[in-house]
């Protein structure tokens, strides 16, 4: 079982800065590829940037290359979301997810950009 905990988000105005964190239970955090969804008002949710377990490659959607960057720290069993030059349309609620022999999802953490 792995306990997914996120924090980091808030309101922020267009073009500021925000850094997600996802603190995961467990001894096997390395094993798992990492991701963060987002999902906003009305839409469907949607995959924002992945980590891998192993070689700790990521990929990102069209709409944050760029912009976000994901990494994760073993030692510390926490993955992040560093969103730069943030836009009104990244508002969202952003979850955490752990895919690995099963499939674990945070609570959120709501980011709101709006001057």
């Amino acid at each position: 079982q792995v306990q997914l905990v996120e924090s980091g988000g808030g309101l922020v105005q267009p073009g500021g800065s925000l850094r997600l964190s996802c603190a995961a239970s467990g001894s096997t955090f390395s094993s798992y590829s990492m991701r963060w969804y987002r999902q906003a008002p009305g839409k469907e949710r949607e995959l924002a940037a992945t980590i891998t377990s192993v070689s700790g490659s990521t990929n990102y959607a069209d709409s944050v290359k760029g912009r976000f960057t994901i990494s994760r720290d073993n030692a510390k069993n926490t993955v992040y979301l560093q969103m730069n030059n943030l836009k009104p349309e990244d508002t969202a609620v952003y979850y955490c997810n752990a895919l690995w022999l099963r499939e674990y999802w945070g609570q959120g953490t709501q980011v709101t950009v709006s001057s």
